[in-house]
């Protein structure tokens, strides 16, 4: 991934918080056939490893199981909030015309090897853990328990787990860092103007890369 300096999001802290956010992630691996690309939800988990450790499950039909190169790294790609940027939000457009479109996004990619995991209590922990998860918010959250048990064992049969440590981490806040000030504050406002839910969010990413100008 091409990162200029001024868009390099380095902390960890910050990659980690955007793959709780955003956990349908992409995940490229290499098989005996070729690149294999997969969206799937994975969890970010504390693990003795500095960068995390990724965990998932897919079919057992899924096609990524056969032939995986499990000696050749491979990516994930987290996708933030992204959203097209207008040259008419820039205050240069009036001083200069010298202004084009763009977009700002976010983007977490963490490499690793694949280690596939066929094993029940594993899968059901990890099952388990995922749910509680993304049920925190509902108002009646589901638990896995709510289903038959015989239920969820079949299930559990048609699913295999992964498992990547994460060996690289890298991450892009591309959200009008290169721009002045007044070219900062149009882009917010047109963003926030713009009203959906991800524009919101990166007006959001570019005031808090301005700092306290970003906010005047």
């Amino acid at each position: 991934m091409y990162i200029p300096k001024h868009f390099e999001e380095p902390r960890t802290e910050v990659l980690h918080e955007l793959m709780r956010a955003q956990p349908l992630a992409t995940l490229i691996t290499m098989s005996a056939g070729g690149l294999e690309a997969n969206h799937i939800p994975l969890q970010i988990v504390a693990s003795t490893n500095p960068l995390g450790t990724l965990r998932g499950h897919v079919a057992r039909a899924n096609p990524l199981l056969v032939g995986l190169r499990s000696d050749v790294e491979a990516l994930v790609i987290f996708h933030g909030p992204d959203a097209y940027i207008s040259p008419s939000w820039y205050a240069s457009k009036v001083e200069s015309g010298k202004v084009v479109p763009t977009w700002n996004y976010a983007v977490a990619h963490a490499y690793g090897y694949v280690r596939i995991v066929d094993d029940r209590d594993w899968l059901r922990t990890q099952i388990d853990s995922l749910t509680t998860q993304h049920e925190a918010q509902q108002r009646e959250p589901w638990s896995v328990a709510d289903a038959p048990s015989d239920y969820i064992e079949k299930m559990l049969g048609a699913i295999v787990g992964i498992e990547i440590v994460i060996t690289r981490l890298l991450g892009k806040w591309k959200v009008s860092q290169n721009q002045p000030h007044g070219n900062q504050t149009g882009v917010i406002a047109g963003l926030r103007a713009a009203g959906t839910g991800s524009a919101i969010e990166v007006a959001d990413l570019v005031a808090e890369a301005a700092g306290p100008k970003g906010l005047s």
